[in-house]
Order: C-alpha cells, then sequence, then structure tokens
C-alpha cells in the first residue's frame, strides 16, 4: 500500500473525484485515509486471491444459509464514519443496517462501518500498516475483526473494548455472537 499526498492538486480527494478514478482505473484498487489521502492498493498473487477466494465462499455459505446479513468480497469500498473509504477483504453487515441505507447510496462507496471484516496478509502488505487499518475499523465501530498472517500462521483478533488477541495456527474460528454459528475452516488458509 502506498498512499499518496494530493495536497499539490486539491486538500482531499472528495468521494465524486474517487469514483470516477475508480471508473476510468477499473483494474486498480484505492481507498482513502481519514485525512483524504489516496492509497493505491496493488493486486494481490494468485495465492493470496485463492485464500482470499476460500475465505469469502466459507462465510458466504453460512451467510446464505442463516441470511443475516450481507457479504462483501475486496472490490466494496466503504465510507466509514471517520470519512476514510475502505475495502476489506472480506466484510459482512448486518441486514438490518445494511437495508436502512438508501439504493442509491448502496450503488456507491455505502456510507457505513461493517460489523465483521477481515484482512488476509499478503506477501506486499506491510504487517505495520494493517494493524493500524485494523486498529481503524475498531474504532470505527467494526465488532470483530481478523487480521490473518498466512505465512505465520496466525490470526490476530480485534473487538470491540477489548485489546487484541493474537492465536497461532488455529484451525478454526467462530463468528461468536457477530456471526453466530459461523465456523471458518483455517486448514487451506494456512497449508503449505
Amino acid at each position: 500500500m502506498t498512499a499518496i499526498n494530493l495536497a499539490t492538486f486539491t486538500d482531499r480527494i472528495s468521494d465524486t473525484q474517487l469514483e470516477q478514478l475508480c471508473a476510468d482505473n477499473p483494474e486498480a484498487r484505492f481507498e482513502t485515509t481519514p485525512s483524504g489521502e489516496l492509497i493505491i492498493m496493488s493486486p494481490t498473487g494468485s495465492l493470496t486471491g485463492e485464500k482470499n477466494s476460500d475465505l469469502l465462499i466459507q462465510i458466504g455459505i453460512w451467510n446464505r444459509q442463516h441470511k443475516l446479513g450481507k457479504i462483501f468480497d475486496s472490490s466494496t469500498g466503504f465510507k466509514l464514519s471517520n470519512g476514510a473509504t475502505r475495502s476489506p477483504d472480506v466484510s459482512w453487515i448486518e441486514i438490518n443496517r445494511w437495508l436502512a441505507i438508501p439504493k442509491a447510496q448502496q450503488r456507491k462507496f455505502a456510507p457505513i462501518d461493517p460489523d465483521f471484516i477481515i484482512e488476509l496478509m499478503s506477501p506486499t502488505d506491510d504487517l505495520d500498516e494493517l494493524r493500524n487499518k485494523m486498529n481503524e475499523y475498531i474504532n470505527c465501530g467494526v465488532k470483530l475483526g481478523w487480521l490473518i498472517c498466512p505465512d505465520e500462521k496466525q490470526v490476530e483478533i480485534y473487538r470491540q473494548g477489548q485489546e487484541k488477541e493474537v492465536l497461532d495456527n488455529p484451525g478454526s474460528l467462530s463468528g461468536e455472537d457477530v456471526l453466530p454459528k459461523l465456523i471458518v475452516d483455517f486448514t487451506d488458509i494456512f497449508a503449505d
């Protein structure tokens, strides 16, 4: 991730400008910081994409069975309550919270903090930057977040009002009370 200071051109990139930038560059992924700096995200490698798809499928199957919310992939941007626009690798929003957003806003970067997010570390990611991002999500109201480091076979769990918990090589994790009855199997995520 690279944050680009656009002060030479503008004080901060607007939502409209970000939407146009994304439309003009569909192969690129962009986020913004709370102060409006543009972050250019590099595409993930194939192995990271495979692991991310596995996570999305597992949570998607659970969500289809229980119909408690909406699940989103890594190409989905959300306008967080701190002003940043972020695209977690996997995110989930409780259905009533999602339906409260007007359709016109759902079509853009929806102004909502997800209830649950996953960030899957890729070889090009900086761990400190990802940890800062996880803290940002929690500070915005995300209830549960997982930072998954596949090379280390480690998961950092972030929860509202609690210190982060670090687990080494967990076989599975539950969605706790945020995603009831969800169990995510990490066998393929941590496979060499």
